[in-house]
């Protein structure tokens, strides 16, 4: 009896050299996703010392399964020099048919104002290159802006062209307004996951977190960077008195400066905040949202989602957000917490004096909405999505 011999795997080069923030956590997914699709995987990446032990956390053994390129040089330069040139060569080295960029946002803006001037990429990548563009910003400026009007004629011309497949964006309302506009094109909505795992006991969490006991822990998690409103978050908590249950738990690479700094330190010294300024592992991130009873988002014009929104989700926690673009827009829409308005400490001091002090019911209000947000964003839903993407003709 003859063997029946199936079509061979197909191969897929991954493009992703950052390790901040998001990006090892989304590797994971893509990778785990495509490897169950039967995908033969080569990941473009940052392989230097303290990169490769960010992916070593977060990919794990998956690691072993792959294919990896070196996509950065030990001065932290892009091989090949730009990132068009540096996807290019890492496609013809790996022989993969296609690449895939987990952050299409590398090479969106100049590729597209590049293409509205008739600057084409090369040839060899029509129809080979597709990804995640998480921040497309034209697509939602104002219609009067140079800008806008540069790169909305630079897609057009590309995605009518055919040399995006597939793009999917992560914002399901320009979704529906793009493919309004471009039938036939190959544009995807992309569900933000809202990971597994995040159930741990809270009790336990706090206590290996140095969390004191009997609070209401409010947690800002991830960068320190100024969009993402660090110091906002430090200075409502200020405002809030000392007498209030409220505990400030920040976890992650904040490197406060300046007053935030300061205050940061005299909140941590009268027993009202805790700060974790390093990278942490997946398990420790995990932990950190058990804790929690409430997680801030105080972004201040931040434009497309972010996964911590998921996670508080994930982990079945109210959000306090700003009242702007797509967090806000979500937030309200399928009620996960409470708004304020971008940037105004003394709101966001307000909202989490109320938060402080919710009922039960309330609570148990936000916790049924997390879930349900979550169930629609699962990681079946992602997976469903990215190889339904990738699969299409």
């Amino acid at each position: 009896m003859t063997a029946t011999v199936g079509p061979p795997a197909p191969a897929l080069l991954l493009y992703e050299p950052q390790v901040e923030g998001h990006h090892p956590g989304w590797l994971r997914f893509i990778t785990e996703d495509l490897l169950f699709a039967g995908y033969q995987l080569t990941l473009a990446v940052d392989l230097r010392p303290p990169a490769k032990a960010v992916l070593a956390d977060s990919l794990g053994d998956l690691l072993a399964r792959v294919k990896l390129l070196a996509v950065v040089e030990p001065n932290g330069r892009r091989r090949g020099g730009s990132t068009l040139r540096s996807v290019q060569l890492c496609l013809a080295e790996s022989g993969a048919p296609r690449v895939f960029l987990c952050e299409f946002d590398e090479l969106a803006s100049t590729l597209f104002r590049r293409a509205a001037v008739g600057c084409l990429p090369p040839a060899g990548l029509r129809g080979r290159m597709g990804g995640i563009y998480h921040r497309p910003r034209f697509m939602a400026a104002s219609p009067w802006s140079p800008n806008r009007w540069l790169k909305q004629a630079g897609f057009r011309r590309l995605i009518g062209r055919g040399w995006l497949r597939p793009l999917l964006l992560l914002d399901p309302y320009l979704v529906r307004a793009r493919r309004a506009e471009f039938p036939p094109a190959p544009i995807y909505f992309l569900p933000n996951p809202c990971p597994a795992g995040y159930d741990a006991d809270s009790f336990e969490a706090r206590r290996q977190l140095g969390v004191p006991p009997g609070r209401r822990v409010f947690l800002f998690y991830g960068g320190g960077y100024r969009r993402k409103g660090l110091h906002v978050a430090v200075a409502a908590m200020r405002l809030v008195s000392a007498s209030e249950p409220a505990f400030l738990l920040c976890v992650g690479r904040q490197n406060p400066q300046g007053e935030t700094a300061l205050d940061l330190a005299e909140l941590t010294r009268q027993g009202r905040a805790r700060l974790i300024d390093r990278y942490v592992s997946s398990a420790e991130e995990r932990l950190a949202f058990a804790a929690a009873d409430v997680v801030l988002l105080p972004y201040l014009n931040h434009f497309g989602i972010s996964a911590v929104l998921s996670q508080a989700a994930a982990a079945r926690k109210p959000v306090i957000a700003s009242d702007e673009q797509l967090l806000g827009r979500l937030t309200r829409d399928y009620r996960l917490g409470l708004l304020f308005p971008s940037g105004d400490a003394a709101a966001l001091a307000d909202r989490i004096r109320e938060t402080a002090g919710l009922s039960a019911e309330r609570t148990a209000e936000f916790i049924a909405a997390a879930g349900a947000y979550a169930e629609q964003n699962s990681r079946a839903a992602y997976r469903a999505a990215l190889l339904q993407a990738l699969e299409e003709p």
